[in-house]
């Protein structure tokens, strides 16, 4: 690990880091505004999801809800529906319930401080970090995959379980206080390539908040995804008749239902299911 004092290192390393870019840079809608709703949006959908994926989702779902006042009036089987192909359903609940806080709280004006934006549904401190960053150009400090990889293979060779509040001094020492938006752009798009490029060593399985995905095909995050999907597609259904089209164990579609409804996706009423 590399000593703090170290300053001609850290400035080789932002030098790496900004040739990439230059040569390298990403092209993507949400660079191409400061409009705080539209990063907003654009993070969200980012946190779990692939860029290729959000390129496609993105423009469409800002064309049908193209402001927090729109999207926090809007019925949630509408955003579900527009949502339908981004997985994690439950961040489409996260958005529209960042909306009504922006619109309610806030009189439609999103904060700027991310002790603030932590508060918000669905907001941790890296997504906290990134919009203050991306939206106001403030030299915010966070971490998010790609970033952990670029400061993980430079600056801890040979070492396992790192944390990531040793990872965040290196952030923070590092950042470019005039450029922090794109700063950041810089790193992001640099670490996808060594994702790329060292898919075999991934450097990120040094770190000891890694953990390997689960998988989809037969996990519950499956089922809720198709049962939310017949309810977009068909309004409403009844327990028996959504056992019956999942194929599942009754018990186990039981439980899901039942978790759905307190997560605010669904209500039951006159024995059916339907979108809240």
């Amino acid at each position: 690990m590399m000593a703090m004092k170290d300053t001609k290192a850290f400035k080789e390393f932002q030098k790496i880091v900004w040739n990439y870019y230059k040569k390298h840079k990403r092209e993507m809608p949400w660079r191409d505004t400061v409009d705080p709703y539209n990063i907003v949006v654009s993070e969200i959908m980012l946190q779990q999801t692939q860029v290729k994926r959000v390129l496609e989702k993105y423009p469409l779902f800002i064309k049908a809800f193209p402001d927090f006042k729109s999207l926090a009036k809007a019925p949630l089987s509408h955003i579900l529906r527009a949502w339908q192909g981004m997985g994690y359903n439950r961040r489409a609940i996260v958005l529209k319930k960042i909306a009504e806080k922006v619109t309610n709280e806030y009189q439609g004006i999103l904060p700027d401080i991310p002790e603030v934006l932590i508060t918000f549904p669905g907001i941790g401190k890296a997504t906290a970090g990134s919009i203050v960053a991306f939206v106001f150009n403030k030299p915010s400090v966070f971490i998010e995959t790609n970033i952990r990889r670029v400061f993980i293979h430079h600056f801890f060779k040979g070492k396992k379980k790192i944390e990531d509040g040793d990872i965040l001094k290196y952030v923070k020492y590092t950042v470019d206080k005039k450029r922090p938006r794109e700063w950041y752009w810089a790193l992001m798009d640099y670490g996808t390539h060594l994702g790329e490029t060292m898919r075999a060593k991934n450097p990120n399985i040094k770190s000891k908040s890694y953990k390997k995905q689960s998988k989809f095909e037969g996990s519950d995050r499956k089922i809720r995804g198709a049962i939310l999907k017949i309810l977009i597609k068909e309004g409403k259904k009844s327990k028996e008749k959504i056992i019956e089209q999942m194929k599942e164990k009754p018990a186990r579609i039981e439980k899901i239902l039942t978790g759905l409804v307190k997560e605010g996706f669904l209500r039951y009423t006159k024995n059916y299911y339907l979108l809240k």
